[in-house]
């Protein structure tokens, strides 16, 4: 992949996405020590980042593709801008999704128009599963981070952000399988190659920074976490390569730290995101050593949570 991927996929969904907002916080510069901006993508549509690369792949299917249908296996977000992107353009989509998927992302999938398929994410191979639905029914499969369109799409988010907040010393993206952060680099080698980049991924779900450590991509089993959208397995064969060449570090951070980075952005942007939305937020708030000082980036990814359990989230002990 090339950096001027990310160009031409913004240029191709421009009228497909919200440009999102950049918010800062004197309080939380306060706080880290340095200042910082937060990219507000739990406000782009479907709620996450990841429609930026679904309508990316999808506006490139061959009518013929169109015609038959595509199908995609996610926890959620990206089960949700599959449906929202296939439905907008008329294209007939199936979702594979764990059957413990949170209850707010399952009925926004359907809601869109999808046919959802459940699994049990502990005992079935989703990959698998997926690989033999799209053989057995003729459908395309759009895998939610290993596709060049998909780290494509995802690298707007952060072009959008290099140029809403230019100078930038440093960058944290949330990790799960890689798209975003892959993107991210991408971006950040025309915009900003002075920046460092780094991934933030669950403590339990540490794959990527076993892989970064490793020099080759590590398998673990799927991680138990709150933060859903990063219980992923290992990074793809297209994302690591353009991890392990340009990520400063792969950083992880606990179940309580995305707590209590949930329970700050509340109280000083009043914004909702969910677990993995704030991955990135929780990086900078537990590793302070790396940003004191500078400009930092904070791609916050999503905010598709139900009310009931982010209450129960935030809640102080």
């Amino acid at each position: 992949m090339l950096p001027e991927d990310v160009p031409a996929a913004a240029h191709r969904i421009g009228a497909h996405v919200h440009r999102t907002p950049v918010l800062t916080s004197r309080r939380l510069d306060d706080r880290v020590g340095a200042r910082v901006f937060l990219k507000c993508e739990n406000l782009q549509r479907a709620g996450a980042f990841k429609v930026r690369g679904a309508f990316n792949a999808l506006l490139q299917l061959t009518q013929a593709q169109a015609a038959a249908g595509v199908i995609a296996y996610s926890s959620g977000n990206h089960a949700q801008a599959i449906a929202l992107a296939a439905g907008e353009l008329g294209i007939p989509a199936t979702i594979v999704m764990p059957h413990d998927a949170p209850e707010v992302k399952v009925a926004a999938t359907r809601g869109y128009g999808a046919d959802v398929v459940p699994y049990d994410r502990y005992a079935q191979t989703r990959e698998q599963l997926g690989a033999d639905l799209a053989r057995e029914r003729g459908l395309t499969l759009i895998p939610p981070y290993d596709h060049p369109h998909i780290i494509a799409g995802q690298g707007t988010a952060a072009a959008e952000f290099l140029a809403q907040a230019p100078g930038l010393d440093v960058v944290l993206a949330p990790l799960g399988g890689g798209g975003l952060l892959a993107g991210t680099i991408l971006a950040a080698r025309e915009a900003a190659p002075a920046a460092r980049i780094y991934g933030v991924e669950p403590e339990a779900g540490d794959d990527g920074q076993r892989s970064l450590r490793a020099g080759r991509i590590v398998h673990i089993d799927t991680p138990r976490t709150i933060a859903d959208g990063a219980q992923t397995q290992a990074l793809g064969e297209w994302t690591f390569p353009i991890i392990s060449g340009g990520a400063a570090d792969v950083l992880t951070v606990s179940d309580d730290a995305l707590r209590e980075a949930m329970r700050v952005l509340a109280t000083t942007t009043k914004l909702v995101a969910e677990p993995t939305g704030v991955l990135a937020l929780a990086g900078l708030l537990t590793h302070t050593e790396i940003v004191r000082g500078g400009r930092i980036g904070v791609i916050v990814s999503g905010g598709n949570v139900d009310l009931n359990r982010y209450a129960a989230l935030i809640a102080t002990q």
